[in-house]
Formats: structure tokens, C-alpha cells, sequence
């Protein structure tokens, strides 16, 4: 039988890229702390040089109250992610070494009346998905997460090795990071991982325990890769004997990395923040974002709905679009799919998700309680098919068994 193999990856925390998704969101929180109701836009670029390296703020911000100090929730979001340093490739605690550029202004006018009317109209036009299957669902640790498994696996190999840089267990890595995981399929349902990649970031006088030999150096990071990552992270009864695990496939990742080696900007990682690949993507990014913007919380509550359709028996596979026109609270559209796996029909599972889940931008926020500083938590490890820890998970993968109830009858 030919292989059936589908593929998806994650990026660690310290991707140039997500390091701006996270100051980004990481001054949503700021301000929704001063003001729940602020509105919030904000952009984020990065880029290490020899001499200096630069932190580019850019966007609008509307807030009851005085705004917070921009450039110190930069600086400090970048340090802790591990950008202390210029050996590393970026280094946000030296002004000498990281200059902050902050060009924020307020919401524009056109926009505020449609958003702040009573109604509370979507901040802009636009279409949003969310997804959910039961691929996840056979394996004990990621029960519960009703998520494409290659999208799942890959956002647990990254997570973890951030995990092991911080405590320790790999003292030798550094912030940037990726992974890619291919998952073989049988007749539709996954049977075991296929291939495993991996690029992490490390400290360059790592080849000094080796004598400079690169090949040496290279089978150990492999090996501890395999040993601290892709067995701690990838259940076992998909580690079949066999797979291919690659690492830092160019040979050497080596000090500097990060924005030293690639420019940085908030949004450009919409696949690996949501499905992987296997569901669609509206188009418009989640980081940096209040959630009066319907691209973050109406993706969120898409989400959300898919997720309870799946998990009340109705389909093993749900895709929700919604639509809107800025200014306009109610969705021009909404259309669930559910790809020939449900025993009712499309026409009806949108009828039902329609009457039991309420999309209009007030009361997604209401209903999600997406007015709270929850954000900064979401900037790297994917949005969607994980619980980090925020109220014991993120609002949006919480099921409500009420809606459940509802959605079967």
C-alpha cells in the first residue's frame, strides 16, 4: 500500500519570528491590564547586527489610561525569552547593543465608531476557520486536544526544547528553534510518525568537546535530541523502529542565531499558530492583537465550536468559516463542514453550531473571557490543541457541556 504522509511544523519561542509575536502580544497584555476595553494593534520586527541590533514597535493603540512603557516590555520579553546576549545573535538589555524604535498612534477614527457603538461591529472585514478532528484522540497524553497529530507533535517538540534549555538539560542550546513532523496514515487514521526534524540553535564552542570535529559534535546533539526531545515529547507507540530523525540538517546551527541570522516580524507564522496545514487559515494573524479584532477572538471561537462538534460525537472532523464587514457585529456567514464523516448533513451541523454558538465580537469575548491578560501565553507553541496552564487551559479549549447537550439534540 503507498504511503499516505502528511506534514507540519512548529517553531520555538526563540524563532526570530515568534520573539516579535511575543513582544507583540506581550503589550496586548500590558494594556488590557490598564484598560480591558483597549484597543490594540501592534507590530513587532527584529533584526541582530555585528554592531547593533533593533527592535521596530509599530501600530495603534487606544487605551483609558496612561500607556505602558513600550520599549521595556520589548526589552524585557526578548531577555527573557534568552536574547541577553550579542554572542547569542541578539542582546535587548544593552541599549548600546539594542536600540528600541517605538512608533505607536491611536486607533483611527473610521475604525473606532464601528467597533465602540453599543453593538460592538467587527474591526474589520475579513474570514476566519477554526478546526478540529480526532486524531489526537487514541493517545493517552493528548487526549482531550482534538487537533491534527502531526500539528500536535511538532508544537510538543518545540515546547520541549525550550523546556530543556531553560532547566538545563541541554545547556549547550540556544532560543531558536524548529521542528517538523511527518505523520504515515493507514486508510485515513495515523499509525506512526515517519520522519522527525529538527533545527536547534547552539553554543558555538560546543566543538570544542569534540576537537573541532564536526561529525562528532553533530551525532552528539542528535543523540541528545533524540534522547531529551523526540522520546520525551512523541508517544512511544508512534516511535515505530525505523524512523527517520534529522538534525540541524545543514550540519552545524551554531552561535550567532536569531535575529542575528534572520529578521524577525510579528504574523508571519499563521499556519504553525493554528492547524499545521491540515484545516485553513483565513489569512489574518492572531499576535499583537485585542480581541475586538474578529482575526484573533472570531479564529478563537471558530475553534472553539469545531472543537465541541467534534467531541459531542457529531463529526471526527469539523471545519467552521465565519465571515464579517467591519462595523457589523453579526457574521455575514457561517458554514460548518464536516468532510463526509458526520451522520447528519452539513446544512444541518450548521444550523446546530449556528443556534448554540453565538458569533458576534461582544459576545465572544463575553463568552470566552477574552478581556484578560492571556495572551503573552499563546506567542509561541501554537494557539490552539494544548493547555498551558491558563485557568487549567486556554478559554477557547474548554468545553462547555451545556453547548455539548445542545449541539446532539
Amino acid at each position: 500500500m503507498a504511503e499516505e504522509l502528511f506534514t507540519s511544523e512548529s517553531v520555538a519561542s526563540g524563532h526570530p519570528d515568534k520573539l516579535c509575536d511575543a513582544i507583540s502580544d506581550a503589550i496586548v497584555d500590558a494594556c488590557l491590564s490598564i484598560d480591558p476595553n483597549a484597543r490594540v494593534a501592534v507590530e513587532t520586527s527584529v533584526k541582530g547586527g555585528t554592531e547593533q541590533g533593533i527592535i521596530l514597535l509599530a501600530g495603534e493603540v487606544t487605551i483609558s489610561g496612561e500607556h505602558p512603557d513600550y520599549e521595556s516590555i520589548a526589552r524585557k520579553t526578548a531577555a527573557e525569552i534568552g536574547y541577553n546576549s550579542h554572542s547569542i545573535g541578539f542582546d535587548s538589555t544593552s541599549k548600546n547593543r539594542c536600540e528600541v524604535i517605538v512608533k505607536i498612534t491611536e486607533q483611527a477614527a473610521n475604525i473606532s465608531q464601528g467597533v465602540n457603538n453599543s453593538e460592538q461591529g467587527a474591526g474589520d472585514q475579513g474570514l476566519m476557520f477554526g478546526f478540529a478532528c480526532s486524531e489526537t484522540e487514541g493517545f493517552e497524553v493528548l487526549k482531550g486536544r482534538f487537533f491534527p497529530l502531526a500539528a500536535a507533535l511538532s508544537q510538543r517538540l518545540t515546547r520541549r526544547m525550550t523546556n530543556a534549555r531553560v532547566d538545563g538539560t541541554l545547556p549547550w542550546a540556544r532560543p531558536d528553534a524548529k521542528s517538523q513532523v511527518t505523520v504515515q496514515y493507514e486508510n485515513g487514521v495515523p499509525s506512526k510518525v515517519h520522519t522527525v526534524v529538527i533545527a536547534i540553535q547552539h553554543d558555538d564552542a560546543l566543538k570544542n568537546n569534540f576537537a573541532g570535529d564536526e561529525l562528532a559534535e553533530r551525532e552528539y546533539i542528535t543523540s541528545q535530541i533524540k534522547k531529551h526531545v523526540v522520546e520525551h515529547a512523541i508517544p512511544n507507540e508512534l516511535l515505530s523502529e525505523g524512523y527517520r530523525l534529522i538534525v540541524n540538517g545543514t550540519g552545524r546551527f551554531a552561535d550567532p542565531g536569531g535575529p542575528y541570522a534572520d529578521a524577525g516580524l510579528t504574523g508571519r507564522k499563521i499556519i504553525v499558530d493554528t492547524y499545521g496545514g491540515m484545516g485553513r487559515h483565513g489569512g489574518g494573524a492572531f499576535s499583537g492583537k485585542d480581541p475586538s479584532k474578529v482575526d484573533r477572538s472570531a479564529a478563537y471561537a471558530a475553534r472553539w465550536a469545531a472543537k465541541h462538534v467534534v467531541a459531542a460525537g457529531l463529526a471526527s472532523k469539523c471545519e467552521i468559516q465565519v465571515a464579517y464587514v467591519i462595523g457589523v457585529a453579526e457574521p455575514v456567514s457561517v458554514r460548518a463542514e464536516s468532510f463526509g464523516t458526520s451522520s447528519i448533513t452539513d446544512t444541518e451541523l450548521t444550523r446546530r453550531v449556528k443556534s448554540v454558538f453565538d458569533f458576534t465580537p461582544k459576545s465572544i469575548a463575553n463568552e470566552l473571557d477574552l478581556l484578560k491578560p492571556i495572551y503573552s501565553a499563546t506567542a509561541a507553541g501554537g494557539h490552539f490543541g494544548r493547555t498551558p496552564g491558563i485557568d487549567g487551559a486556554f478559554p477557547w479549549e474548554i468545553l462547555n457541556q451545556e453547548k455539548l447537550d445542545l449541539l446532539q439534540n
